[in-house]
């Protein structure tokens, strides 16, 4: 397995603290762990990048850590020894390949298959299922041509776009991926049919739809003891009157995630804000200023927003959270009877949606990407234009306003998860 972009370890995941660190991150070293338990397998291997940074944890630095008794993250050298983003990898990304395929001749071992994630990988993995004589499976994540047209009807321009991240490189490399792979997995029937369907090499024959699953052992509906976790009071903190239902938003701190258009959303409507709390998990942070320009940039947004809005004691938006806090905040708003959105862009597929409806929640989510499948899928809740303010708040709006609305939608989800999309 390749993933190569960035902070990849077995435990403590610092999911969200950056915008590569997030789902990809935790989906692949869960993947490694649960396929290596299969009694056909004889081991996995989860290659990465090694990183030597002062910044980051000297866990990153080392070239192999155990997952399991058949399942490893193997740390590769490519380019700096320090941290970048993604979009600067590209140089450095046939050096990762050449120093792969010498620690697989030293190893005296030829995998049986390569399995990439992303496009940098799936770059990374063409090259070394070709050397290899091996099949190459690939899986996405998210895709360039549609992120590229999410950003453009965003109001980006097309050059300030090449120039942050790098598209044409970007799309080249999933175009190569999908000419080499022998299988593409997509999360939903919609990444096959109008994701993939931009690209030159579209071969729908070639692609499996195997969605992510979920938890349910983590993810559950509230059952009172939510309210005394630490957590509860941080977010209860922020608010003149916390028992409001709360409108959660939980994602990385990326302007693809699109908050600035849910704040904006939430700052116009006196309805809204008299009915519920918005709650913005974004990232854990200690000074903005240390992040990364995207991050700071979608936070100073978020500030400056609340305080155009004069939304002081309505929206909570709290430093820090552990990944074992994430199914407890969930609840929180479960309990709260209150709606879970995803406002993003465009979103491949949408776990946070699966994890919402297991606790209970009913969603509001994109109607670009994955979440058509999911909500068609569970019944849970409403999809959106994540550019159109009115239509998120009208959504939102039938959720919280009848609660015999919210009842079904929070029992359809779920029942339909445990149907479709747990493990």
């Amino acid at each position: 397995m390749l993933s190569v972009h960035g902070l990849v370890r077995g435990r403590n995941m610092e999911l969200g603290r950056d915008a590569d660190t997030g789902g990809q991150v935790l989906y692949v070293v869960e993947a490694a762990r649960h396929i290596a338990a299969h009694p056909d397998v004889a081991r996995v291997d989860l290659m990465t990048r090694r990183i030597t940074d002062t910044h980051v944890s000297a866990d990153y630095a080392q070239s192999i850590e155990v997952l399991s008794s058949k399942a490893r993250i193997v740390r590769i050298e490519a380019g700096p020894e320090g941290y970048i983003r993604k979009e600067e990898l590209w140089e450095y990304l046939d050096s990762f390949a050449d120093n792969a395929l010498a620690f697989l001749r030293a190893e005296g071992s030829t995998p049986d298959i390569i399995h990439s994630h992303y496009a940098d990988a799936g770059y990374v993995g063409s090259r070394l299922a070709n050397l290899l004589g091996v099949p190459l499976v690939h899986t996405g994540h998210s895709l360039g041509r549609v992120k590229r047209r999410r950003l453009i009807a965003s109001g980006l321009k097309r050059d300030v776009i090449e120039d942050r991240y790098h598209m044409a490189r970007r799309i080249e490399a999933e175009e190569l991926a999908l000419g080499s792979a022998s299988l593409v997995i997509a999360s939903t029937a919609n990444e096959i049919e109008e994701q993939y369907g931009l690209y030159d090499y579209y071969q729908p024959e070639q692609m499996r739809v195997i969605p992510p699953g979920t938890d349910l052992l983590r993810f559950k509906p509230p059952d009172g003891s939510e309210q005394s976790e630490p957590v509860a009071a941080d977010i209860a903190r922020f608010l003149r009157e916390p028992a409001k239902p709360m409108i959660l938003a939980l994602s990385r701190p990326d302007e693809r995630k699109n908050i600035a258009t849910l704040v904006r959303a939430y700052g116009e409507s006196a309805t809204l804000q008299n009915l519920a709390n918005l709650v913005v998990v974004t990232g854990n942070r200690d000074d903005i200023r240390d992040l990364d320009s995207g991050a700071q940039q979608v936070l100073n947004d978020l500030l400056l927003d609340i305080d155009r809005y004069d939304l002081y004691g309505r929206v909570a938006y709290p430093k820090h959270h552990r990944r074992e806090e994430v199914p407890i905040i969930y609840r929180l708003a479960a309990a709260s009877r209150g709606v879970f959105i995803n406002p993003a862009l465009t979103e491949p597929f949408g776990l946070t949606l699966i994890e919402a409806a297991a606790s209970g929640l009913p969603v509001v989510a994109t109607s670009d990407g994955g979440p058509r499948d999911i909500v068609g899928n569970c019944h849970n809740g409403y999809l959106i234009d994540p550019l159109n303010t009115e239509d998120i708040v009208s959504n939102l709006l039938k959720v919280l306003k009848d609660q015999e609305t919210w009842a079904n939608l929070s029992r359809a989800g779920l029942q339909q998860v445990q149907e479709h999309y747990s493990w």
